[in-house]
């Protein structure tokens, strides 16, 4: 059994504009759903949404017959819970709130097998299929795809070093935490935090990496793609139900009224 390619990896070192969609809902028939609706990519959310490292196994199973790229963002950098997600079965990773270079090293070294790195090394997983996969321990960090995410005023002046880690894949800017370390929480619309997001973008790909962002701004995304943004989450499933159970609620009640 070979090792499963991470295509995601490979297109955003390529260059090639990856679309996804953020994924909050924690039910495996939402996820297959989602999973076929031409996304590049999903992202499961164990950060904020009530999803953990037992509960993702149903959603990765969900999209994996389909041409989509999951993502699993946990909770911390927490090489514990980074190892579980790797170990059932997660190839791309997205590690919330890395500040500077050392966080970008403890990183690397949570998704690498030792001699390298700090992962923990375990026979029978989701991961290597089983055991099926031959050379599983030496060969996995090939196809793993290790995302930081900087979301800070203080972390965005860090790009540049965090950038400079061998072993890292990419950098998402998160606007949400950023609005609020600039002064302006919940609002991460203002222009000064937009302003900051397309400098950030703009600095990552100078410094020789893919860019990431997510923003339910319509307008705002061909901004954050002219930037350089390379995978660009463009709404979240949570929103999408939201938004249209809204306007179908306001629709009816305006049309009985």
């Amino acid at each position: 059994m070979e090792l499963p390619k991470n295509t995601f990896k490979a297109a955003i070192k390529a260059g090639k504009q990856q679309i996804g969609l953020w994924c909050s809902i924690n039910d495996s028939t939402i996820a297959e759903m989602l999973a076929a609706c031409g996304y590049d990519w999903v992202m499961f959310d164990t950060e904020h949404a009530a999803i953990d490292a037992i509960s993702i196994v149903p959603l990765l199973q969900a999209v994996a017959p389909y041409p989509v790229s999951p993502i699993v963002r946990p909770g911390s950098l927490n090489p514990v819970e980074i190892k579980k997600l790797l170990d059932n079965g997660a190839q791309t990773l997205l590690i919330p709130y890395v500040q500077n270079a050392d966080e970008a090293r403890l990183a690397v070294s949570s998704v690498t097998y030792g001699p390298d790195g700090i992962r923990g090394v375990a026979g029978i997983t989701r991961a290597s299929r089983f055991a099926q996969i031959p050379d599983y321990h030496k060969r996995a960090r090939e196809e793993i795809c290790l995302l930081l995410q900087v979301e800070t005023a203080e972390a965005l002046n860090e790009i540049e070093a965090i950038a400079a880690v061998p072993g890292v894949d990419g950098i998402f800017v998160g606007p949400a935490d950023l609005a609020a370390s600039m002064g302006h929480p919940g609002n991460p619309d203002h222009p000064d935090v937009k302003a900051a997001v397309l400098d950030a973008i703009r600095r990552i790909r100078a410094a020789g990496l893919p860019a990431g962002v997510l923003t339910l701004d319509p307008a705002f995304l061909p901004e954050a793609i002219a930037a350089g943004s390379l995978f660009t989450a463009v709404d979240v499933d949570s929103a999408i139900l939201l938004r249209g159970a809204l306007a179908q609620a306001a629709k009816w009640k305006a049309h009985t009224a």
